[in-house]
Parts: C-alpha cells; sequence; structure tokens
C-alpha cells in the first residue's frame, strides 16, 4: 500500500493535482464564505472571488514551488511568472463569471465550479512550463 502512495507522489501530476485539490477548495471555500458574508451587494460574488483569488495565490505558490514543481531558489522570480499564469486564468474567471451568472443565469457557486475545470489545465501547463522552468 505504502509502495502505491510512494509512485503516485512521484508523478509531478499527481503532485499538482493534489495540490490544487488543496488550493482549489481551500479557495472555493473562501469564496463560497465570502459570498454568503456579502449576499446583501449586487455584486458580492465579484468581491468574493477576488477575496478568494488573493488569499489563495499565497498558498498555492508556496505549496507548488516547494511540494509539486521541487524547485529551490528564484522565489522572486518564480513567484512573478506564478503570478502572470494566475493572471491569465483570474482574467478568464473574472470575464466568464458574471456571464455565467447574469447571461446564463447560472448560481454564482455552480458558474465557479465550472470554470476551474478549464483554469485547472491552463494552470499545470503555465505553471509547468513557465513559472517554475529552469
Amino acid at each position: 500500500m505504502f509502495n502505491g502512495i510512494s509512485v503516485l507522489l512521484d508523478s509531478e501530476k499527481f503532485r499538482f493535482l493534489l495540490v490544487g485539490g488543496f488550493n482549489t477548495a481551500f479557495g472555493f471555500a473562501i469564496y463560497a464564505l465570502f459570498t454568503w458574508l456579502l449576499r446583501g451587494l449586487e455584486f458580492g460574488y465579484m468581491l468574493a472571488l477576488i477575496i478568494s483569488q488573493v488569499a489563495s495565490l499565497f498558498v498555492a505558490f508556496d505549496l507548488h514551488k516547494k511540494f509539486t514543481f521541487k524547485t529551490q531558489g528564484h522565489v522572486v522570480k518564480d513567484f512573478i511568472r506564478f503570478t502572470m499564469v494566475n493572471a491569465v486564468n483570474y482574467a478568464f474567471n473574472l470575464l466568464l463569471l458574471p456571464i455565467l451568472v447574469h447571461g446564463f443565469k447560472f448560481n454564482a457557486l455552480v458558474a465557479q465550479l465550472s470554470i476551474l475545470i478549464f483554469t485547472t489545465v491552463v494552470s499545470f501547463i503555465g505553471h509547468k512550463y513557465f513559472s517554475f522552468r529552469r
């Protein structure tokens, strides 16, 4: 059993999904909490998105750098690149979320969850070949 776990943890893609899964759950929990806290505001869900994205950025960077891609040094350079990749995802998210919520009448939580599928693929490719490239 432990050998199987070791084999999985040797896989960069598995580690990415593990960290990404944790960070997605962490960010989504913050998003859900602030969506609820800001429910009286017309665009409270958008403010909740911004808060959750910023909060999870630092957690994701640290975990991906140390655990997923196992890189050392170049913290500032890596963080700038990491932020650039995430900025593409955030911009896509900020653009698409109100379209799904107001245009297609999706529930804000369902809309955000559906966007995560696309952004996960973009994140892996961007971080592997740009953010943490050596």
